[in-house]
């Protein structure tokens, strides 16, 4: 599994006119399924999201999670970020989870981590999603378990 995840001071997904998840200070999480992917990969893909030091402490330095402030997570499912971009000038969506697998671990992410975390907003599997974000810094990196 992979996920993009962007340290963000709000982050919002509108599906048609309606925002589905929203969150301020936190972390949004593009989230890609591949192949072979499994419920043990999702678990670990959570706990280094919730604990990937990634926001400043009191000395101005990466050292906080977003547990450590309590920040929002909001999690999107992303197709093509398990697409092999190596070759040609055209994605290929080979190395990507089946749709229906893809759904059910993504879904199997999400309650995990309502489960162990209170601030979980989502984004929509399957639709035209329009996400809005503010990174903070930029700071950007990409989790793959």
């Amino acid at each position: 599994m992979i996920a993009l995840i962007q340290r963000v001071t709000e982050s919002k997904v509108v599906v048609g006119d309606e925002i589905v998840g929203a969150i301020e200070q936190g972390i949004m999480a593009l989230i890609g399924v591949e192949r072979g992917d499994d419920k043990s990969k999702a678990d670990k893909l959570l706990k280094k999201m919730l604990g990937y030091r990634i926001f400043a402490d009191e000395d101005d330095k990466m050292n906080l999670s977003v547990e450590a402030i309590q920040g929002g997570l909001l999690l999107v499912p992303q197709f093509t970020l398990a697409a092999n971009t190596k070759s040609g000038m055209r994605p290929s969506f080979s190395s990507a989870a089946p749709p229906t697998v893809g759904e059910e671990l993504f879904h199997y992410l999400v309650e995990q981590a309502r489960h162990q975390y209170p601030q979980v907003k989502t984004g929509q599997f399957g639709a035209d999603m329009k996400v809005h974000l503010v990174n903070d810094g930029p700071v950007t990196f990409t989790l793959q378990v």
